[in-house]
């Protein structure tokens, strides 16, 4: 047993399970005299319901994650070489990527029982933003052991600030390697090229709002139009009950009046036999 493996099963559970089975493999390293291991699981940290809900799309949507992951590579390669146009290509599909896998997560997270909220679903967003700026966030996601979502302040591979958990992490050693200082043109071509990806992200993120506006109202208006047929075949059932009641009423009184009638003919009839047989009788006795 080793703090990988463990690492990778409790970060796979529901956060409900975490605590009692870490404990159990901690207790576990110990009877085996591993009180190093121990002591590193122990100290592992339960995720939170946002890092969760990320680590479960790593588990479930590997292919889409490599894919997504991918994209941060291309991302880093394009601010390295100040390439504006491909940065705002890049920059475009970045945020309809995380827009999807933040819609897949939320979509595996009600399937395991743990609906995400919005505050849940933008923190996952956050998240896998930051693994497309940091390889050692993107490592972590793809691991599927976070402990607590990340946020991400710039993008680049110069100066990464990550915000892990409420607390920031240092640059890494691979975004911190020396480079030649930029040129002034060059400086301002990234500037320029950083502010259009922004304007870019936040049009992608304005459409993709504006579809889900015209969805909801298209939703909403659909379910206006299903209650009001829904309303209306109740009103014709209500008056179809009514009609139903009346002849109801109408077959009982008939019924009634049947039985009445009945009565006095089997009545009448008895009086009739009777005197057939009296008559029958008293030709006899002649």
């Amino acid at each position: 047993m080793s703090i990988d493996e463990v690492a990778g099963e409790l970060y796979g559970l529901d956060p409900g399970e975490f605590v009692s089975t870490r404990t159990e493999r901690a207790a576990q390293a110990r009877a085996d005299g591993d009180r190093a291991l121990a002591k590193a699981i122990t100290a592992l940290r339960k995720p939170t319901i946002a890092a969760w809900t990320v680590n479960l799309l790593a588990r479930h949507a590997p292919k889409e994650m490599a894919a997504l992951l991918d994209l941060g590579d291309a991302l880093r390669s394009a601010q390295r070489q100040l390439s504006g146009d491909k940065l705002r290509a890049l920059g475009t599909q970045r945020q309809q990527v995380v827009n999807a896998m933040t819609k897949r997560a939320g979509e595996l997270a009600a399937e395991h029982d743990r609906p995400a909220s919005e505050q849940v679903l933008r923190e996952v967003g956050q998240t896998l933003t930051a693994a497309l700026a940091d390889p050692d966030v993107a490592d972590q996601v793809r691991a599927g052991i976070l402990p607590a979502t990340v946020t991400y302040d710039g993008f680049g591979p110069a100066g990464l600030v990550a915000i892990t958990g409420g607390k920031t992490s240092a640059p890494t050693e691979r975004a911190s390697t020396r480079r030649p200082k930029p040129s002034a043109e060059d400086t301002e071509a990234a500037r320029r090229a950083e502010a259009q990806q922004e304007l870019d992200d936040a049009e992608s993120g304005l459409q993709a709002a504006r579809t889900d506006r015209e969805e909801a109202e298209t939703a909403a208006a659909q379910a206006k139009s299903d209650l009001e047929q829904t309303e209306a075949r109740i009103a014709e059932l209500r008056a179809e009950l009514e009609h139903a009641e009346q002849q109801r009423h109408f077959a009982r009184t008939a019924e009634h009046r049947a039985r009445g009638e009945l009565a006095s003919a089997r009545s009448q009839f008895d009086r009739m036999q009777r005197w057939v047989d009296r008559a029958r009788a008293r030709l006899d006795e002649k």
